[in-house]
């Protein structure tokens, strides 16, 4: 592909629009506006898929032509696959069973080759068997990259675009809600917007079972937001609160986004928009309030917007109650439906400190 071509392709990135949504929960007056990052061609990711391998290339990591290889659960992959068709590289792709069919299929469709591993790893779940994947295959393909979405810090400063995007749209920004997985968007965009806007607050929202802010691990349905491993890219001390959030109070959300605005999406639209609209009815009149919707409804034909795979799961006519759970200590009290904590903690600093503490006091050692 030519460089006219390449621009061409990659121009469809960026400049997405953004949506006043009246409060989902009571249909009250009071809302919140949303950045439509579904607008993009494959969603959110096409940002910092484009922008890793563009650096990889500069650096010398990517070679012309050499193979990338990474592990998705979809969203990112898109993006790689676009990135792929813009530079001329071969695109692997490790996931699991819990893709949606219509997403591995959209991927191939794309020209890339998709890997699923067979069974979760004993300690880290789908996400540690998929990451083990890509470390042999990498192993077996000299010259290939990996973008290491969880680790690598060009996937933070990829947001830099969508922040000043924003900054551009709104006068001001009080309050920034963004979904958290990989952690780049929360970290990247609120780094940004801190800068026009010091008093920003920046409330994170994960899925219940998920790893990242110090709960237990536990199975989950929701895909694209949450972990199973601890991925250094989120900025804990950014966050301001937490909240995490079920599968069927997701469900509800994006259903109900759908029904009054049109504009709806996954998981992750789901659970921003619920705990956006339960802070446009909580904080004083006035307080603008953004959040950052990263996909759109179109790869979950299958689960969000599928009656026989919500009843399957026990995810339908189950609306999320008023207001969330209030817990203290993320690390002691396990969440189980909508709940925040204004506690944020790193959970591997928190586990450092325990170990210490342990040694200090002699324990462990018998």
């Amino acid at each position: 592909m030519n460089g006219t071509e390449r621009d061409s392709l990659s121009r469809l990135v960026g400049n997405t629009p953004l949506l006043w949504v009246p409060d989902v929960l009571t249909g009250s007056e009071r809302g919140f506006w949303a950045k439509l990052e579904g607008a993009n061609p494959g969603g959110i990711k096409d940002r910092p898929a484009l922008f890793m391998v563009a650096k990889a290339r500069q650096r010398g990591l990517l070679r012309p032509g050499k193979p990338i290889i990474e592990s998705t659960s979809g969203t990112l992959g898109l993006g790689l696959a676009l990135a792929g068709l813009v530079y001329g590289h071969p695109v692997t792709l490790v996931t699991d069973p819990g893709m949606e069919p219509l997403m591995g299929n959209l991927l191939r469709a794309y020209g890339a080759r998709v890997e699923v591993v067979p069974e979760p790893h004993p300690e880290g779940g789908w996400q540690e068997a998929r990451r083990a994947r890509v470390e042999e295959l990498m192993a077996d393909a000299p010259g290939a990259w990996c973008p290491d979405q969880y680790n690598n810090p060009d996937n933070v400063e990829a947001y830099k675009g969508l922040a000043v995007e924003l900054a551009g749209q709104l006068d001001h920004i009080d309050v920034l809600v963004c979904s958290v997985g990989t952690g780049g968007h929360s970290a990247g965009i609120s780094r940004v917007l801190r800068a026009v806007f010091p008093d920003l607050q920046l409330v994170g929202v994960d899925t219940v079972g998920s790893t990242i802010f110090g709960q237990a691990a536990e199975p989950r349905l929701m895909r694209g937001l949450g972990s199973s491993i601890y991925p250094r890219n989120v900025d804990y001390a950014a966050f301001d609160e937490v909240h995490w959030v079920a599968a069927h109070e997701a469900v509800w959300t994006c259903r109900r986004l759908a029904a009054a605005r049109y504009a709806t999406g996954g998981w992750s639209v789901g659970a921003v928009a619920l705990v956006s609209s339960w802070l446009a009815r909580t904080h004083p009149r006035g307080t603008r309030i953004v959040t950052v919707f990263p996909d759109g409804p179109h790869r979950y034909w299958h689960t969000v917007f599928d009656d026989a795979y919500c009843h399957e799961h026990h995810l339908l006519d189950r609306p999320p109650t008023p207001n969330p759970e209030l817990i203290t200590d993320p690390t002691r009290d396990q969440a189980t439906r909508w709940t925040r904590c204004r506690t944020v903690v790193d959970p591997l600093t928190v586990q450092h400190r325990r170990i210490e503490v342990s040694a200090a006091r002699g324990e462990g050692t018998r």
